[in-house]
């Protein structure tokens, strides 16, 4: 003890004691203690939901599809309308036009595929798909009696199916044409297809030959409708032709009376 009061002596300490006690170690925190940010007000945006958002963006195309299909009094109106509407995300590249129908107007058949072919979109000359369907449309009688459209009208990325909800952004303007033209039956080619107008989630193979009624979304026209396979189908299983084949000799007994 000595020892230690000379060494503080030599150091120049000579109390020992505060007049009042000090906590050090409060001290000490409050040394160390970082100060408060300053409060800053900020109003930040809540981040959309991404499938509210992407609903939301749908529903507003739907209603434009709706508009623009109303107005239209003419099929070459109905074109032009088609022309200027962005509102389905198959239409990636504005410079595609979309793909319409081929055949003559006054047909009282309309086929309604699921989706317009890659050639079909830049006007090239048919592929396998397409001259298939040529070749069973001429040998079933059908080639010129009838006119061709799509549940959509821009070709879908990879050959895929098109999806629900473009089939429903594109609805308003098939619709459209089928009130415009009038026909009396439909072929329908492809479970999409089936989706699309008929509401079945059924496989095309359960599908296919069975009539079915389709009726417009206001309930102002109703159709008998026949579901047949679709020429990518019968590339991949060339046995189930023979399928087809029965398809058509089905639609032609009810449409053509034979």
């Amino acid at each position: 003890m000595e020892s230690l009061l000379a060494f503080w002596a030599d150091a120049g300490i000579d109390v020992c004691l505060e007049d009042e006690p000090v906590n050090r170690l409060a001290e000490a925190a409050r040394l160390i203690r970082p100060a408060p940010s300053p409060v800053v007000n900020l109003v930040t945006a809540r981040p959309s939901n991404p499938a509210q958002q992407r609903a939301s963006n749908e529903a507003a195309a739907l209603e434009q599809a709706k508009s623009l299909a109303a107005e239209a009094q003419t099929l070459e109106a109905l074109t032009e309308a088609l022309g200027s509407f962005d509102g389905c995300g198959l239409r990636r590249n504005p410079a595609h036009q979309p793909v319409l129908w081929r055949g003559p107007a006054a047909s009282k058949i309309m086929i309604i595929a699921e989706a317009p072919l890659a050639e079909d979109e830049t006007e090239a000359r048919p592929g396998p798909e397409g001259q298939l369907l040529d070749r069973m449309l001429q040998a079933a009688g059908l080639k010129d009696r009838c006119i061709l459209t799509h549940t959509v009208f821009w070709h879908a990325p990879g050959g895929r199916a098109p999806s629900l909800a473009e089939q429903k952004i594109c609805q308003p303007f098939l619709e459209r044409a089928i009130g415009l033209i009038q026909p009396q039956y439909l072929l329908l080619l492809g479970a999409a297809s089936a989706r699309a107008m008929l509401g079945r989630e059924d496989g095309i193979l359960a599908l296919r030959g069975q009539w079915f009624d389709w009726t417009a979304s206001d309930e102002g026209q109703t159709l008998p409708a026949l579901v047949t396979m679709t020429p990518s189908f019968l590339l991949q299983q060339p046995t189930a032709k023979k399928k087809a084949w029965a398809d058509l000799q089905s639609f032609n007994a009810r449409a053509l009376g034979g």
